[in-house]
């Protein structure tokens, strides 16, 4: 026995394309937040912990320093020397006085040397500086 389709022979079709553009999508978002996140994590720093603090909004312009435990220091992910770091600063400075700085160090860091890259930023004239740490 035979069963006629009363449409004329045509099939139910479902369009796919709103959803494979909903699904590129998604994917071109987790892969751009994922590049943001990778910056924090691509150096290997224990940070020091503290009771009080804030969430940390990152700005656009704003300066990492991150001070290593072997003593090299990292300005934006690329290492420069106390000479190079205190122009960069002044530079940066010039351009804008309100731009924001964030030291992170590792907690084993000598205290000098955080105390040298504070300093470094207050000779250049860059007053807005932050330190990072993790909840205690």
């Amino acid at each position: 026995m035979q069963i006629r389709d009363d449409e004329g022979g045509e099939g139910l079709a479902l369009n796919l394309t709103p959803m494979i553009d909903i699904v590129f999508l998604l994917l071109i978002f987790f892969m751009v937040t994922t590049t943001f996140v990778e910056k924090e994590k691509e150096l290997d720093i224990d940070l020091p912990s503290a009771q009080s603090g804030e969430d940390v909004k990152f700005e656009a312009n704003e300066i990492v320093i991150n001070l290593m435990l072997d003593g090299l220091i990292k300005l934006n992910g690329d290492e420069v020397s106390e000479q190079e770091l205190a122009a960069l600063l002044k530079s940066a400075a010039i351009a804008n006085p309100r731009t924001p700085v964030t030291i992170r160090g590792d907690r084993d860091v000598v205290l000098q040397r955080l105390v040298t890259v504070m300093d470094s930023c207050y000779v250049a004239g860059l007053t807005d500086i932050g330190m990072m740490t993790v909840e205690n």
